[in-house]
């Protein structure tokens, strides 16, 4: 696999709100980042970063799903976090050396805002109800982290597998995710024989149909059922921590006024 630049499309300009952290920006607070914010289109299995590479951007998906993986010296991996319309990535591992904390990869094809870490750093540090928001979302995705260790630790791969069906599907628009059983058994860190055993058994269950590079959900209270608690653990503190992140709501149109997080003061 090899890097690749994302492709800048101004099409996507409008749509920098489409990302649910910058559509819960006060009007002021948005139009500080909005000058420096750029619309980038992202393909499936696209890297954006490799582990130790130097950081430039910050990416904020839209309708997109980017996978943080540990990749071992023998080649397997593993996932250690995912970011989607409900986050911001690159961030967080730039707070001191700028370097990749592993390999950023798309999972699902679509667009982003993407930034300079300086400008944004500069935002965060000059306007506080910015740096308050990102304080929220890196709480939330290190209580994600933690949660996934336990989860990886003590829970079944069929649980796994259920949960990082319904993390995705919470991600994208409509019931079909794009996934290979290779993707996902690279993902769980387990033999790709597994992943296909157990995704045949959720679809004798109903809980989903599989075709060609894709699973579509089919009954998703049943995928939840058999899903770990983790699931709605990390669920719920998204929620706590960052209000509409997993809202039904559509984020704001850029013509209208943008949500609001409920943050305090």
């Amino acid at each position: 696999m090899r890097v690749d630049s994302p492709s800048v499309s101004p099409a996507v300009r409008a749509n920098h709100r489409g990302n649910r952290l910058l559509a819960a920006l006060a009007p002021d607070d948005f139009a500080a980042l909005e000058p420096h914010l750029q619309g980038v289109m992202l393909k499936q299995d696209q890297i954006l970063y490799e582990m130790g590479a130097p950081l430039r951007h910050a990416y904020f998906p839209h309708d997109t799903v980017v996978s943080l993986v540990a990749v071992l010296k023998d080649g397997r991996s593993a996932e250690m976090a995912v970011y989607g319309c409900e986050g911001v990535l690159g961030l967080i591992g730039a707070i001191a050396t700028r370097k990749a904390l592993g390999r950023y990869i798309v999972q699902a094809s679509g667009t982003a805002s993407r930034i300079e870490l300086d400008r944004l750093h500069e935002v965060i540090n000059s306007r506080p109800r910015v740096r308050q928001l990102v304080l929220h979302f890196t709480e939330a995705m290190m209580a994600r982290v933690l949660q996934n260790v336990v989860c990886n630790a003590i829970h079944s791969v069929e649980a796994r597998c259920c949960r990082w069906i319904l993390s995705m599907h919470d991600r994208l628009e409509g019931d079909t995710v794009p996934l290979t059983h290779e993707f996902l058994s690279e993902m769980l860190g387990v033999q790709r024989s597994t992943v296909s055993s157990i995704t045949r058994a959720l679809q004798g269950s109903g809980f989903i149909r599989q075709g060609r590079g894709v699973i579509r959900v089919t009954d998703r209270a049943g995928l939840e059922a058999t899903s770990c608690e983790c699931y709605g653990t990390v669920r719920r503190s998204f929620e706590r921590l960052l209000p509409y992140t997993y809202s039904d709501v559509t984020p704001a149109d850029p013509r209208q006024p943008p949500h609001r997080l409920l943050l305090p003061g």
